[in-house]
């Protein structure tokens, strides 16, 4: 009788799972709209950075030498303690499009990004936001041209794809996944009409957007967010769309450690509690039946005929690969998919950890 019910609990989460993918499947692939030409609109290119002389002085010529017409660059200074506003003042000397936010600490906000990027958003002198990190480049020098072309009267906020730089160690392989399967997610949530998240370091919106929903103001006491929090607060069917032009990718350095990925995800996942009651229950809903898939699939394999159970896994891996090998493919991650079922595995793992890591405590800062 219990082998029976945890057989059929193990067949309504597969079932859920396949639901899911293919979902996901149908939308990030559905046919994209031909874009007609449009004439190029001005754009403020949104860069808050703490701590990140090295950075900058790195990856900020990227952003400089894009093919665009009429752009400007808001470099914010954060507070920091390291020489990232001289590296900023000395690249303003060399190129007038580039404005300096100088941003001092105060006792209210301290360590908040939000409130410095509050200050260099009302700086900005174009609508149009661009958003990336100090730590990040463009990987065509055609990025600004690619994500702007998708504003229109209807659509103000632009959802891009944030990648990772690719390294031959086990923990570049399982950041760049679970980036891969983020993006899938709220790309295909976007196109269905329900737009939840997005990445800071490749994001747009018409700065009337910020204005609207009064900011950061409803987490502005929350050290993160100010992507997918905001997003929360201001995306809807009719304004947002994803640009996944290979040529709109930005590209990160990912993290070096565990260690170091953990405390960044850490931070990150602990702003879903705030997310809105439908979709915490559905995110809920995807990890929760990939636990119970690999957890029951495992233990019934041992106590049910594998003629059974066999073509039902089998059936699952099948639709999985094939949405993350197409998915791999368009947003340039083909690696990914030749070790799929240990990367899924070991992420598991890995979320479940910083699960019961968040119970315990919360993450403070930003940096």
């Amino acid at each position: 009788m219990i082998l029976s019910v945890l057989f059929y609990v193990f067949v309504a989460f597969t079932v859920i799972q396949i639901t899911y993918y293919l979902l996901f499947f149908s939308y990030i692939f559905s046919p994209q709209k031909k874009k007609k030409k449009k004439k190029k609109i001005s754009v403020s290119v949104i860069i808050c950075a703490k701590n990140e002389a090295e950075n900058l002085q790195a990856f900020l010529p990227s952003i400089i030498c894009q093919e665009y017409d009429d752009f400007e660059i808001v470099l914010i200074n954060d507070s920091s303690s390291d020489t990232t506003l001289k590296v900023m003042k000395k690249f303003k000397k060399q190129h007038q499009n580039i404005n300096i936010i100088d941003v001092e600490s105060i006792e209210a906000f301290w360590g908040n990004k939000k409130y410095a990027l509050t200050l260099g958003i009302k700086a900005a002198k174009h609508n149009h936001l661009l958003f990336t990190d100090a730590d990040c480049k463009p990987v065509s020098k055609y990025w600004i041209s690619e994500m702007s072309q998708n504003f229109s009267d209807d659509k103000t906020i632009i959802l891009g794809y944030g990648k990772y730089q690719k390294e031959k160690t086990l923990i570049n392989l399982l950041v760049r996944y679970e980036t891969l399967l983020t993006a899938i997610q709220y790309f295909s949530y976007a196109k269905m009409g329900s737009p939840y998240m997005a990445v800071g370091r490749n994001l747009a919106y018409h700065k009337d957007e910020f204005f609207k929903v009064k900011g950061f103001i409803n987490h502005i006491h929350l050290k993160s967010g100010d992507d997918d929090l905001f997003i929360q607060d201001a995306a809807e069917k009719e304004n947002t769309t994803i640009c996944t032009s290979q040529e709109s990718f930005t590209e990160s350095i990912a993290p070096k450690s565990f260690k170091e990925w953990f405390r960044q995800k850490t931070r990150h996942i602990s702003t879903a509690n705030h997310y809105k009651p439908k979709h915490k229950f559905f995110l809920g809903l995807f990890f929760t039946s990939k636990i119970f898939f690999y957890f029951l699939g495992t233990a019934l394999l041992f106590f049910c005929s594998w003629k059974i159970m066999l073509p039902i896994i089998l059936s699952y891996f099948l639709i999985t690969t094939l949405l993350i090998g197409f998915a791999s493919k368009k947003l340039k991650e083909s690696q990914i998919v030749y070790f799929f079922p240990f990367l899924e595995i070991g992420l598991i793992l890995f979320q479940l950890s910083i699960f019961i890591s968040n119970l315990w405590s919360k993450p403070k800062h930003w940096k």
